[in-house]
C-alpha cells in the first residue's frame, strides 16, 4: 500500500499569470525572494486536477492517518492520496478553498509563521501574498496546520538552507516558535526541501512523527517517516501527466 503526495504553491486563472514575469514574495517577514514560475499551476488545471480525483474516488488524507499508517499499523483507504500547500498565499483561499469544498476534500498547509501579514491584503495576481491569521482560520475546516518554520524559510545558495547551516539550538528555538501557532506539531516540511543528516536528527530528537522532502515519489510503508517524498505539481502538467503521477 502506498500514498502520493501532492504539492502545491500559487494558482493563477490563465488570463492572470505570465510565466515570463516575476512573482516577488509578499510577507510579513523582512525577506525577498521570486517564487519560480514552475511552483505555479492555473486555475483550471487545479480544477481539472481535483475533478479527476473526486470522479476516481480519491481519499484525500489527514496527517492523523499518515501517523496512524506508521506508527500504529492502521491501513489507509484505497486510492488515498495527500494534499498540501506550502507558504499560504492568498490564492489558496481565494481559488483553492473553494475547489477543495466543493468536493469535500482534506488538505495540509505548511505555515511560514513569520511570513503571515498581520492585516489582510487585496489580492493580487502579480505578487506571492501571503495570508493572516484569521484567513487561515477561516478555512480550517478544509486545511489542518503544520511546521514549516517560523523565520527560518530562506537559503543562502540553491543547495543550501538556513536550516542546515544555524545551530541545532537556534533550528530548535524556531520550530518552538511555529509550533506556538500550528495546529499539528509533530508534522515538518524542510524549506526549499533541503536538509541534512543533522536536521533529521533534531527533528526526531523533538518528537516530530513525519518529516516531507520534495524527493518525488510515492510513499510506501517502507520510506523513512522524516524523509517522506512530495511530488510538486508544475506549471502546464497535462492531465495524463497528473493521472500518471496520482496512480
Amino acid at each position: 500500500m502506498n500514498f502520493p503526495t501532492l504539492v502545491y504553491h500559487e494558482i493563477r486563472k490563465k488570463t492572470e499569470f505570465n510565466p515570463e514575469n516575476k512573482s516577488s514574495i509578499d510577507v510579513k517577514q523582512d525577506y525577498d525572494d521570486i517564487l519560480p514560475s514552475p511552483l505555479f499551476v492555473t486555475l483550471e488545471q487545479f480544477e481539472e486536477q481535483m475533478k479527476y480525483l473526486h470522479q476516481h474516488q480519491f481519499h484525500t488524507l489527514t496527517l492523523e492517518e499518515v501517523k496512524g499508517f506508521y506508527y500504529e499499523g492502521k491501513d489507509i483507504p484505497k486510492k488515498s492520496i495527500l494534499i498540501t500547500f506550502d507558504d499560504c498565499y492568498q490564492s489558496m483561499k481565494k481559488y483553492a478553498y473553494p475547489v477543495l469544498k466543493e468536493y469535500g476534500f482534506h488538505a495540509v498547509s505548511f505555515v511560514v509563521s513569520s511570513w503571515l501579514h498581520d492585516e489582510k491584503k487585496e489580492f493580487n495576481p502579480d505578487h506571492s501574498v501571503c495570508l493572516t491569521k484569521d484567513d487561515l482560520a477561516e478555512m480550517a475546516d478544509i486545511f489542518e496546520y503544520a511546521n514549516h518554520t517560523d523565520s527560518f524559510h530562506q537559503r543562502t545558495d540553491l543547495k543550501t538552507s538556513i536550516i542546515m547551516s544555524t545551530s541545532d539550538e537556534e533550528f530548535a528555538k524556531d520550530l518552538d516558535k511555529c509550533n506556538e501557532y500550528v495546529q499539528v506539531k509533530d508534522v515538518f516540511a524542510y524549506p526549499f526541501g533541503l536538509f541534512n543528516e543533522r536536521n533529521v536528527n533534531l527533528l526526531n530528537d523533538k518528537g516530530f512523527k513525519l518529516a516531507f522532502t520534495t524527493q518525488t515519489g510515492p510513499n510506501t510503508i517502507e520510506t523513512e517517516t522524516l524523509r517522506l517524498k512530495r511530488n510538486v505539481v508544475p506549471y502546464l502538467m497535462e492531465l495524463d501527466a497528473f493521472k500518471n503521477l496520482v496512480g
